[in-house]
């Protein structure tokens, strides 16, 4: 307990710089997930190529490489940035990309009449995807896409790695302090969990309320 008491100060920044990459990170996957999904069902094939090669190159990316790809990347291109912001922009971008198949799975469900009684009323793709499919699509892809973010809040850490500031990287202050490894992973592990159970009760409570009757 004395490795929490006497370095809680540690632990607090620690704790919300992750918290702060996991929902950054989280709010742009979910913007680019299902910015892809609307490309991979478009009736323009540019558009559908775009989101093909988006996924599959991203999902078959270690997170790691990317991480490296884009701290070390970017500023070459002169896109020079806080450490954080390109941790979030390799996490969100990575995440997108199962976000993405996720909605895209769930668009699948909605049956195509939808969308022909849609266009039959003279709406647009657009309007039909905003209004009808993806409306629909929400209530199936809830529990996929909880279980998306909980696992961005854990590769968060990755990012401990690159200077930046998260509840891992509080094990090198603290073993440098001469505090018991076992202990502090221990309380790094209670700040994951404590992370990975909110989103998890948030997406809950969704499910409860919009999810698909089981």
């Amino acid at each position: 307990m004395d490795v929490l008491t006497q370095n809680f100060s540690l632990y607090g920044k620690g704790f919300l710089g992750t918290v702060q990459l996991t929902v950054y990170a989280s709010l742009l996957a979910l913007a680019l997930g299902i910015l892809m999904a609307a490309f991979r069902v478009a009736p323009v094939a540019s558009l559908r190529v775009f989101g093909t090669v988006w996924v599959s190159v991203l999902r078959n990316t270690p997170l790691t490489l990317l991480f490296f790809a884009v701290m070390l990347g970017l500023p070459r291109f002169g896109l020079v940035l806080p450490f954080t912001v390109f941790a979030v922009i390799a996490l969100g971008c990575y995440t997108s990309a199962f976000i993405c198949e996720a909605v895209r799975a769930g668009i699948n469900t909605v049956p195509v009449g939808q969308g022909e009684a849609a266009r039959s009323l003279g709406m647009t793709f657009d309007q039909t995807l905003g209004a009808v499919v993806l409306p629909q699509a929400f209530r199936t892809v809830i529990p996929p896409i909880g279980s998306t973010l909980i696992a961005l809040a854990k590769n968060s850490a990755i990012a401990g790695s690159f200077s930046v500031t998260e509840l891992l990287g509080t094990y090198k202050p603290l073993n440098e302090r001469g505090y018991s490894i076992i202990w502090s992973f221990v309380w790094i592990a209670a700040g994951y969990l404590i992370v990975t159970l909110a989103i998890s009760a948030i997406f809950s409570v969704l499910e409860r309320r919009w999810g698909v009757p089981r």
